[in-house]
């Protein structure tokens, strides 16, 4: 496997999905920002060096701990259906296979691909409320460094390559996105700069106007404009009336230990029935993760999915672009930020004028009547996988960590935090740890790594997949992480994913 060092510092670190992004988040950090800036700048740059996964056309969760107050709070920004919006607009095609949720296709995937598959972005409403309420710099503070990167454009690594190439029969059903990410027909290659048409102007816009003007001014009134050319039924009122839903997270406890999470919308209800369920079965743990051990979290985490799907209805939920952040400054904040444009490349459409990628995030609501997940105007979305965690005791953040991968996620995030605090793992050691995946879906993956006879007591109890942490396909998530290390702190991201990295001023 890769190994992947952490980066440590004593100004704040940054650890994303994209070294530029972490970078980002370091220049705030240097400019005197704390963990709330760094973590939106780099955020905002993700959007513009990882564009299938995340940007302003997505929405999300945040988790902050503030040091000062000792307290911690999550933001929900995510997605909205527009209010005009029917199920009459979604007619179901038998003919088709089910979404990545698990929900009937619909006639032209219009409920997954497409403008009609988008919901009112949260995005840059969530993190304009966090910079107001947590943070020291303002949103067009944060904005500059993805100014820049959408200016200059950044050299494609074989890694945005390969994502490209994995969706080139989505994006080629798109003018703009073909022209983008397909020059010639072919996915973008090696070296070439990846560069979005319309993107820098649109953050440039952003902020000069701040968030007002995405919801309520012309540059709201623009992405109307477009979105409704193409389909889509949202409109200045739905813009309008978004709001931000500040709240106290869900907590679970462990090891002495307060995990917080952004409940039950999120995958945080998951993590607390699973580390319960730890803690149960291993009130004392041995010196090191054993047999015994490994056998409890897959336990634990088919026990936690299943109590999920017996509330939450859905087969699967497996949309995987998203990404993840986290961030820590030298005063003891922390956050945990993952937001996304759901399935890769989001509704597979890019805005001609003003180069957003949009998310499709219709596709988490079921076409079908009378279900607690169908489809209604102005319907928030209310149930995802993202479950960024901040960490705490005795009054001190002790990490935070989030990943992207649809399913994966809160069994990476959560067997991340229990290696930590069951075994008194490291960062660096708990991201190296080879992981198992459940998720009550008929079978039970290992990473080879775990040994045989760890492998061996899993294949009896469950159908047993044997694969390790590699680049694609993706099958244990992609973890982004940041730890307290006495006066110090670290940052590491997936190992696997070769564009990933962490940041900070002065950091080694």
């Amino acid at each position: 496997m890769t190994v992947k060092r952490p980066v440590r510092g004593k100004a704040g670190i940054v650890a994303a999905q994209h070294i530029r992004a972490a970078e980002a988040g370091a220049d705030l950090l240097a400019q005197g920002g704390n963990a709330v800036d760094a973590a939106v700048a780099a955020a905002l740059a993700l959007g513009a060096v990882e564009p299938w996964m995340c940007g302003i056309g997505g929405s999300g969760f945040m988790v902050v701990w503030l040091a000062a107050e000792r307290r911690a709070v999550a933001l929900d920004f995510q997605g909205v259906l527009p209010r005009a919006l029917t199920a009459d607009d979604y007619p179901i095609d038998a003919n088709l296979p089910a979404t990545s949720m698990g929900f009937p296709a619909v006639v032209n995937f219009a409920n997954t691909q497409g403008a009609r598959a988008v919901t009112v972005p949260g995005a840059v409403a969530g993190f304009d409320h966090a910079l107001r309420r947590f943070g020291r710099k303002t949103l067009a503070d944060a904005l500059q460094p993805a100014i820049r990167l959408a200016e200059d454009g950044i050299p494609a690594s074989w890694f945005c390559t390969l994502m490209i190439a994995s969706e080139m029969a989505i994006l080629a059903r798109d003018s703009t996105s073909a022209a983008i990410y397909l020059p010639g027909g072919g996915p973008l290659q090696p070296g070439a700069t990846l560069k979005i048409p319309g993107l820098a102007r649109t953050l440039r816009r952003l902020g000069d106007t701040g968030a007002d003007g995405f919801y309520c001014g012309d540059l709201g009134r623009d992405l109307v404009r477009e979105l409704q050319a193409q389909g889509n039924r949202i409109t200045m009122e739905d813009l309008e009336a978004y709001q931000v839903q500040e709240y106290a997270p869900m907590e679970a406890q462990h090891r002495g230990a307060t995990l917080y999470t952004p409940g039950e919308q999120s995958g945080g209800l998951r993590q607390r029935d699973f580390l319960a369920h730890v803690e149960a079965w291993m009130p004392v743990p041995p010196k090191a993760p054993d047999v015994a051990s490994w056998r409890i979290y897959a336990d634990a985490l088919e026990a936690a999915w299943r109590a999920h799907r017996a509330r939450n209805g859905t087969l699967a939920e497996v949309g995987s672009s998203t990404s993840s952040l986290s961030a820590a400054d030298a005063e003891g904040n922390m956050v945990a930020l993952t937001y996304t444009l759901l399935d890769h490349f989001g509704a597979g459409i890019t805005l001609p004028e003003s180069g957003l990628a949009m998310n499709n995030g219709v596709s988490y609501f079921d076409p079908r009547p009378g279900l607690r997940t169908s489809m209604a105007g102005g319907k928030r979305i209310n149930s995802s996988n993202m479950v960024p965690t901040v960490a705490v005791r005795d009054g001190q953040a002790l990490f935070a960590v989030g990943a992207s991968g649809g399913d994966l996620i809160m069994p990476c995030v959560s067997q991340i935090a229990a290696l930590m605090l069951d075994f008194g793992l490291s960062l660096e050691e708990a991201f190296h740890w080879p992981r198992l995946d459940a998720s009550h879906r008929g079978s039970l993956r290992a990473d080879p790594r775990l040994g045989r006879a760890v492998l061996n007591e899993l294949a009896r109890h469950y159908a047993l997949e044997v694969s390790g942490n590699v680049v694609m396909p993706k099958l244990f998530a992609c973890p982004s992480g940041v730890a307290k290390e006495g006066d110090l702190q670290a940052g590491i991201n997936d190992p696997a994913l070769p564009d990933g990295g962490a940041a900070g001023p002065g950091c080694i």
